[in-house]
């Protein structure tokens, strides 16, 4: 295997789902709504294509699963320090334990989008100047 050709997420109502990925994380559209025959739209996440798929099977997420993200399937984003610092205030506050979190080589942050999907976003850039509050790691969330 060379790379993630293809990543599809399951949705319970495509124009919610569509907006956030197209508004707020700012994927690059492949293929909006209209041009597939079902409710689907497809981004391009770097060399990834990220297609969303109305199937009303998304399962939204409650306390209990949020407790403790870190080992849950979810897909991650790598960008820029700006743009992830930029995400992080806009979508910070969803649920305990979000982070962001120390991963060594890189920093990340948890959050969910409108079906509960968990998703991250990641980047390797350093911060700019002092941190504002400590990073978390995967032993601090019991």
């Amino acid at each position: 295997m060379d790379a993630v050709d293809h990543v599809n997420v399951d949705v319970d109502a495509l124009e919610p789902s569509y907006e956030f990925y197209r508004e707020t994380l700012d994927l690059e559209l492949v293929r909006p709504p209209e041009a597939f025959q079902g409710d689907h739209a497809m981004f391009r996440a770097g060399e990834t294509i990220v297609t969303l798929a109305e199937t009303g099977r998304a399962e939204n997420w409650d306390d209990r699963g949020l407790d403790h993200p870190l080992d849950k399937a979810h897909l991650a984003f790598s960008t820029d320090r700006e743009t992830y610092d930029s995400l992080r205030d806009v979508l910070d506050g969803q649920f305990p334990n979000q982070g962001p979190y120390d991963w060594g080589e890189f920093e990340g942050f948890y959050f969910l989008d409108p079906d509960g999907n968990l998703l991250e976003v990641v980047t390797y850039d350093p911060p700019n100047g002092e941190r504002t509050r400590p990073l978390l790691t995967h032993d601090d969330v019991v």
